[in-house]
């Protein structure tokens, strides 16, 4: 199910600029007492985009579920203030829940129009409304779930593999999507990816994990092989600083 919800974590201190909307440091997670994240650092900034990179297996959506504070953890996790969350899964199962779209959106909303919300993701379609979940094409389905993590008009967007179901024709158009409403809403994103054409085309930062951090910088600097090495190599373990610019 999607989550929209307001963080319950520590909040930023005065001494962080007012650009980042989230500073991440000595974050450890462990799941059935197994180590998952060892010695996170990053922060991000407001309206930007971050992709976060690696392996099966490499902590990432573990760091969603640190970042909405479903999971005990180590360390600190920074919001700015009245921070606001849309959360996207990677995986929804839907064929079993006979509900309609228009039904759907209404779920957990004091107020919903849904044509309104459908035309945020780009369905303009009304018919789409009257269709119940299970019946919906991969890229129908990804963009209402999209769609409900809007409608309460979040500040940052979590999105765990926004293309997972996708034919890949409509992978594209869903980032382009995306974009505009980055640039529209003005809101932050962070999404997690496997696709190295969507790091250097779609988000500004990169975090790339494998249990710790191997790279942390830039988007653009996908293209360097010695960042290839370092995030796809065997796994070293960085220091991360500040980003700058």
């Amino acid at each position: 199910m999607v989550v929209f919800q307001e963080p319950r974590g520590q909040r930023m201190n005065m001494l962080a600029t007012e650009e980042q909307i989230l500073n991440v440091s000595g974050l450890n997670a462990k799941l059935q007492n197994q180590p998952i994240l060892d010695n996170i650092n990053f922060t991000v900034k407001k309206g930007t985009t971050l992709a976060i990179l690696g392996p099966n297996g490499a902590g990432k959506s573990v760091l969603f579920r640190v970042l909405l504070n479903l999971i005990p953890y180590e360390g600190k996790v920074e919001w700015a203030e009245k921070v606001k969350i849309g959360y996207v899964p990677q995986n929804v199962a839907v064929s079993d829940i006979p509900i309609s779209v228009r039904e759907f959106l209404s779920i957990g909303k004091s107020k919903c129009d849904p044509v309104a919300a459908l035309s945020l993701v780009k369905l303009n379609n009304k018919k789409v409304l009257d269709k119940r979940l299970g019946v919906l094409s991969g890229g129908e389905l990804r963009r209402v779930l999209i769609a409900w993590a809007l409608i309460d008009d979040p500040s940052v967007l979590l999105l765990d593999e926004p293309t997972t179901g996708v034919d890949v024709g409509s992978e594209e158009p869903i980032f382009l999507m995306l974009n505009g409403i980055k640039r529209d809403r003005k809101i932050t994103i962070l999404l997690i990816t496997h696709d190295i054409h969507i790091v250097q085309e779609y988000s500004d930062y990169l975090l790339a994990l494998n249990k710790c951090v191997t790279f942390f910088g830039r988007s653009e600097e996908i293209a360097s092989m010695a960042t290839q090495q370092a995030i796809y190599g065997e796994p070293i373990c960085v220091e991360t600083l500040k980003s700058e610019g």
